[in-house]
């Protein structure tokens, strides 16, 4: 079930995040995604709208939206590869005509799963917080 993120979802959702992006971004020191920990419980997730993947009372994922980007998608570990993400991006092309999301170059295994999604490469950024390169990506929907 994909349901509204709740105030009471944030630290379980911020676990989730923390893990994953830890293990998908070995590139980056784990002491900068604990530095984030605080903003995105705060500041991050509130400010944006979320959803939750839930299974059997479990949280098993999260995908954020905040004015036209995707800042989020995250799934625990022990659920990737399950088609949570898919579904959880799935809910937000069934919401909004178009979508655009950075992702690490570096993170073969998210762009890749992006360009699986619909998304498409329009250009090259650098992260302002870590410095690293980022694919930026669009996805629109076909219907007019």
């Amino acid at each position: 079930m994909i349901r509204i993120l709740r105030t009471e979802d944030l630290d379980v959702a911020v676990d989730i995040w923390l893990e994953a992006s830890i293990q998908a971004h070995n590139f980056i020191s784990p002491d900068f995604w604990l530095s984030q920990k605080q903003n995105m419980r705060d500041l991050y997730l509130p400010n944006s709208e979320s959803w939750v993947y839930e299974d059997d009372g479990q949280i098993l994922g999260f995908i954020s939206y905040y004015e036209g980007t995707v800042p989020a998608v995250f799934v625990d570990t022990k659920s990737q590869s399950k088609g949570v993400g898919t579904q959880l991006l799935e809910k937000l092309k069934g919401k909004y005509n178009k979508l655009t999301l950075t992702v690490y170059s570096e993170n073969l295994k998210s762009h890749q799963f992006y360009i699986r999604q619909g998304f498409v490469d329009v250009g090259k950024c650098m992260c302002e917080h870590t410095g690293r390169e980022q694919f930026e990506m669009c996805w629109e929907s076909e219907a007019l």
